[in-house]
């Protein structure tokens, strides 16, 4: 009895308590990571191996088995058209012009109808027709825009040339009136309207406004009338700048009545 308790290990002696255990942190997690892949990885072979394949596949590969191979005299088709005369290889017809393939087979996996991929593809293009149509479009009327926005800006640029034009000869007109003593210009627009007015000339010209305004002429108009005012009262040419000594010595030397005649 004292042999076997003797034989028995202490579980307090130096040989349990000493013994050096690996206790390194997350060492348990990456052994169960290791273990589940290996798992996975067994499992998934294991899939390949016993994985059937599929109704549609085996169908594939018979068919491309049977494409590949040449028909034989077991085919009655075959048989016939060798007691034609037939041989393998070459091209039908009694002259030997036809075709020496057989005829493609297209085989149609997808459950639309005959004729849904025609369909399809005419709408594609129409599809694309009709982009193309509105890009088209789109380009016309910018391009229209473009151009209206350059005219609108050069009417603008020659309606300013025109107004300043005007003053100019309203300016000169009422220079040389003044000089020969006139006092109160043939028409109210002939002159400059003052920039500086009293309350009682506000009034004044609020009463006659109409007339002064002169809405019934457009700048050109006005420029016009007054240029020729001024070539024959003054014997002058606002596009020359020049006050001509008598009317043979403003038609010899100058250029016309206009400004495009002095361009």
């Amino acid at each position: 009895m004292k042999l076997n308790m003797a034989e028995e290990e202490d579980y307090m002696s130096d040989s349990f308590i000493n013994v050096q255990e690996d206790v390194r942190p997350g060492l348990p997690m990456l052994r169960q990571i290791r273990e589940a892949r290996r798992k996975e990885e067994k499992q998934q072979e294991a899939n390949l191996k016993n994985r059937q394949k599929s109704l549609k596949e085996e169908e594939q590969e018979r068919r491309d088995i049977g494409l590949k191979n040449a028909l034989g005299s077991e085919n009655k088709g075959f048989a016939l058209l060798q007691k034609m005369g037939y041989k393998s290889g070459q091209a039908l017809g009694r002259s030997g012009d036809g075709i020496v393939e057989p005829i493609p087979l297209n085989v149609k996996t997808g459950k639309s109808g005959i004729g849904h991929e025609a369909l399809l593809k005419r709408k594609a293009e129409e599809k694309l027709e009709s982009y193309r149509r509105k890009i088209h479009l789109k380009n016309q009327a910018e391009e229209k825009a473009a151009e209206q926005f350059r005219m609108r800006l050069k009417n603008k640029q020659d309606e300013m040339k025109l107004e300043g034009d005007l003053r100019r000869s309203q300016r000169a007109c009422q220079q040389l009136d003044t000089q020969k003593n006139i006092q109160v210009p043939r028409e109210a627009w002939y002159w400059l309207r003052p920039e500086e007015e009293t309350e009682e000339e506000k009034e004044e010209k609020e009463q006659d406004e109409d007339e002064y305004e002169s809405d019934d002429l457009t700048v050109l108009e006005k420029l016009q009338i007054l240029t020729n005012y001024l070539r024959e009262e003054h014997l002058y040419c606002i596009w020359c700048g020049t006050a001509y000594e008598d009317k043979e010595d403003l038609s010899s030397n100058c250029p016309g009545p206009t400004s495009a005649d002095h361009d």
